[in-house]
């Protein structure tokens, strides 16, 4: 009789599993996208505000085009020819104060348009090519850059003259320092033949009578690099100072990468990435005052806090810290817009330290504006580090600096009065601010935050020195918002959970209604009726809240049996209301679900949405919250939604692979099976500018690397493991999969297996990849987590 009872679960799971099927297969949702339809992307306007252009693949061509929708054409779009894009380009643009001028380059001419009758005249043709133009703030002078020097046009006397003289030679040596032996021989010659010494007297005399004559004439000014090339190179809107950068790359050791199909039949070498723990390249900005004829380097051996040492120096009390003025490195500098001030973006090499300070630009000295300071690292969304500025800028009145900080936990935006120091927060809360830029007159910010909700975007305006923020986008979802010119309408690149990216048109208006003007998806598409995946939140083992997407399947096709899905890329947010990067995934999910299996899609520790302090979770240790949040959320759906804890899978690339292999390593009673692709198994062997952030260096602190590389924790292996890895990935390197093989092979594990794609990199891009590397996946969970 209990024999009878204990069968009775299989045949009732053998019963759902034999019920449960699906309209979609792997090699059905896994062929080149083009399948779906075709979704526009990257919308902007016509200078008349009277065009929306946007890309688009209508024509199923082998790339995206450019297409264009006139606000006249009653909805119709067409692609916009070669000859049309021509003759559309401006490249180097720049806008006048009122926006009714624009200069631009045009081949080696230097081009001025009337934005009201949308004329051009050409204003000199250039010999050499030129970059850069660039209105001065008097708007009769146009400066741009030519062969390392600003040259400077002047519109009323249609004049050009250089302003700045930097050569990249060595400096001439000084002739009057001699050579002691050289100078010996001569004033022996000299005083033994009289002839040579009576015409070396005359020489000198015509030399001096020449000097005396000219002596008026001021030496021209040569600022010599020495070899090196300055880059960045600008004038002050009043002309007195340019400002320059010169960039030192440090030697550091690539590595390469095989490439055993390339087109020759040989195997070729890729020289890709050095590993973590790169010396860094130094960046110098140099300030050039055109009047005193001088240059100038920034130093920030004053700024507050250089010498700092990092907290987790306390783990190596047997260690000698030498206390040092830390690397830097600067953004460029941002002068005022009268020309009169300016301000600079620095940032530590370690990451640790963002500093904004003003610039005497008489003497190069550094007063520091604001100081942020993370223990783990700088970063969040429009918050500069390294030699990446992010939101930095000035107001009109020559007064006022806006950037954004994590000060409040949240990237929020904030402005600063330079002549007071005083800072004003201009948006605050629970929510982080995305892509802020002022209105045309000035008088407002537009931006894009998360006020509504983490998973959601929506477009505001808000007084340029704060107030109330009016939302001006009402879709549920993904607002992407590109402003017409003229400020009175929004094209919006919108989407939906289950529903991909259309191209909408809206009034600039608080409530306006948003008008839909593509409609991509193909009917094979819309055949299927795609899963809204729940939002939900449980609760993590430190009581946080964790945000997921979960899939629920028909109860009664349900076979007791979840997959976990891991997204990549550590930084990024994939629990939310909009069309997914991931829409692969999104696709197997909703097989899965068909299927019966139960999936779970977590922003765990680490991901993007949630603040500073989600942000940094996972410092100096990845896979300690980051893989806790998986186990917690497998805990989550045994408790509430009838999941068997002995049939749990997890899934996921490169991060997601990562932690695939510290789940089955150090949780593998709640994990049974994982297919772990493209996955870093020692953080040593990753880049410099990711993992330097998150686990500092493995020279200075080994400590984070050992407790976060899977490869050291290898035995604890016990259940069914995938692994599936590009062979010309330049990113994480198939010698990663390849070492972590042979610590299998020496441990006597067999529950492993690997398969290896030859044509691909990080990101797939065949197929017949796709289609391959998830019929295994597929195949492992069926097979582990429904066959007993």
């Amino acid at each position: 009789m209990q024999r009878k009872l204990l069968f009775l679960p299989l045949l009732c799971i053998a019963f759902l599993q034999a019920q449960a099927q699906s309209t979609l297969s792997v090699d059905y949702i896994m062929r080149d996208p083009v399948w779906m339809g075709t979704f526009p992307s990257n919308a902007s306007w016509s200078d008349d505000s009277q065009t929306i252009y946007f890309r688009y693949n209508q024509d199923k061509d082998p790339a995206d085009s450019l297409y264009k929708l006139g606000l006249s054409s009653k909805g119709e779009f067409s692609k916009v020819s070669w000859k049309e894009m021509k003759a559309n380009e401006r490249d180097g643009q720049e806008f006048n104060t009122d926006r009714s001028l624009r200069v631009y380059q045009m081949d080696k001419k230097l081009m001025l348009e009337n934005m009201s009758s949308r004329t051009s005249e050409m204003l000199i043709e250039w010999p050499e090519n030129f970059n850069n133009p660039k209105f001065m703030a008097n708007e009769q002078e146009i400066a741009f850059t030519s062969k390392g020097n600003i040259y400077i046009w002047n519109r009323a006397n249609k004049s050009v003259r250089k302003a700045t003289n930097i050569s990249t030679e060595s400096k001439p040596k000084d002739k009057s320092k001699g050579d002691d032996k050289v100078e010996w021989l001569e004033s022996e010659n000299l005083e033994l033949l009289a002839v040579v010494r009576e015409r070396k007297e005359n020489a000198k005399m015509r030399k001096d009578y020449r000097e005396a004559f000219n002596q008026s004439e001021k030496e021209e000014f040569v600022y010599y690099t020495e070899g090196k090339s300055p880059g960045s190179l600008q004038l002050s809107p009043d002309g007195k100072f340019a400002s320059f950068s010169i960039f030192t790359s440090a030697s550091n050791k690539n590595t390469k990468v095989p490439d055993y199909v390339d087109a020759s039949g040989y195997t070729v070498d890729l020289n890709t990435r050095s590993k973590v723990g790169n010396a860094p390249t130094k960046v110098e900005i140099g300030i050039y005052d055109l009047q005193r004829d001088t240059v100038y380097f920034l130093n920030a051996a004053d700024l507050p806090g250089i010498k700092d040492l990092p907290d987790y120096v306390t783990d190596y009390p047997d260690k000698t810290w030498e206390e040092k003025d830390r690397d830097v490195m600067f953004s460029g500098l941002y002068f005022s817009p009268d020309g009169k001030s300016a301000i600079v973006n620095i940032g530590s090499a370690d990451n640790k330290d963002r500093w904004i300070a003003s610039v005497d630009l008489q003497t190069g000295k550094l007063t520091t504006l604001d100081r942020q300071r993370d223990e783990a690292w700088i970063s969040g969304p429009g918050i500069g580090r390294s030699f990446y500025a992010g939101t930095l800028g000035w107001l009109p009145d020559n007064k006022h600096i806006y950037f954004q900080s994590e000060e409040s936990g949240y990237s929020h935006l904030y402005l600063l009065d330079v002549t007071t120091g005083k800072k004003k927060a201009l948006t605050s809360g629970e929510y982080e601010v995305f892509d802020p830029f002022l209105s045309k007159d000035k008088k407002s910010w537009y931006l894009t935050t998360s006020e509504v909700d983490p998973g959601e975007r929506h477009f505001y305006k808000m007084p340029v020195l704060g107030g109330k923020m009016d939302k001006l986008t009402t879709m549920t979802g993904n607002n992407e918002v590109s402003l017409s010119p003229d400020e009175k309408k929004l094209a919006i690149i919108y989407s939906y959970s289950n529903v991909p990216a259309e191209l909408y048109i809206q009034d600039n208006k608080v409530g306006a209604k948003a008008e839909k003007l593509t409609s991509g998806q193909s009917d094979e598409f819309k055949a299927y009726n795609w899963r809204d995946p729940q939002l939900v939140r449980f609760t993590a083992e430190d009581g946080a809240q964790v945000p997921a997407r979960l899939y629920k399947p028909d109860p009664a096709k349900s076979n007791g049996a979840a997959v976990v899905f891991v997204h990549g890329a550590g930084y990024l947010q994939n629990v939310h209301k909009w069309w997914s990067s991931y829409f692969r995934e999104y696709m197997f999910h909703n097989l899965l679900t068909d299927l019966g299996y139960t999936v779970l899609d977590i922003d765990y520790r680490g991901s993007a949405g949630y603040g500073r302090d989600w942000r940094t979770g996972i410092y100096r240790h990845m896979g300690g919250k980051d893989l806790s949040d998986q186990v917690d959320g497998v805990n989550f759906l045994v408790a509430n939604h009838g999941v068997d804890p002995k049939r749990v899978g997890l899934y996921g690339g490169s991060y997601g692979g990562f932690i695939t292999l510290m789940a089955l390593f150090n949780a593998p009673d709640t994990f049974k099976s994982g297919a772990a692709l493209r996955s870093v198994t020692d953080w040593a062997h990753y880049n410099h500018g990711y993992t330097a952030n998150i686990l500092n260096t493995p020279e200075e602190d080994p400590i984070a690397y050992r407790r976060s590389s899977p490869i050291y924790f290898a035995e604890g292996l016990k259940g069914n493991l995938l692994m599936a890895h590009g062979m010309v990935d330049v990113n994480v390197h198939f010698q990663d999969v390849v070492r972590l093989s042979q610590r299998f092979i020496e441990l006597g594990k067999d529950n492993w297996e690997m398969a290896i794609y030859p044509v691909e990199d990080h990101g797939f891009v065949e197929p017949s990849s796709w289609t391959d590397e998830y019929k295994r996946i597929l195949k492992l969970f069926n097979e582990t987590l429904i066959e007993d």
